[in-house]
């Protein structure tokens, strides 16, 4: 699992680098997400936009708690960003978001500068 999900975490960032070099800075997130997700699916991958989740506190169920960008082969999240600079919530945010999702594997991508951020949670060994 972990060789794998090092290998996709390459793709997904070169398909993202792609995607930066075509389309150039300054566009809201979700052109991004469509055009990433279009050039991963032209690559041969998998992916899903805005997955909603819930959230379980307790014995209460919060069913549309939190929204993911992309989630590629069911293993890897993404969350984009169009800003001057990633700060530590958007790390947060993601290590949240993995968490929460029982991932292990996020990228954190920045379109308006060129950012990534790979971020793990309980990384299998």
């Amino acid at each position: 699992m972990k060789d794998y999900l090092n290998k996709l975490s390459g793709e997904v960032i070169g398909a993202a680098i792609e995607v930066h070099n075509d389309l150039g800075p300054g566009l809201l997130e979700s052109p991004y997400e469509a055009s990433l997700q279009h050039e991963l699916k032209l690559r041969g991958f998998d992916s899903v936009r805005q997955l909603i989740l819930p959230i379980k506190y307790k014995d209460l169920v919060v069913p549309e708690a939190y929204r993911i960008d992309l989630v590629v082969e069911n293993c890897l999240v993404i969350e984009l960003k169009t800003v001057e600079a990633l700060l530590p919530i958007h790390s947060a945010q993601l290590l949240t978001y993995l968490r929460m999702s029982d991932n292990h594997l996020g990228l954190l991508i920045n379109f308006h500068t060129d950012g990534i951020k790979r971020l793990v949670h309980n990384f299998p060994s």
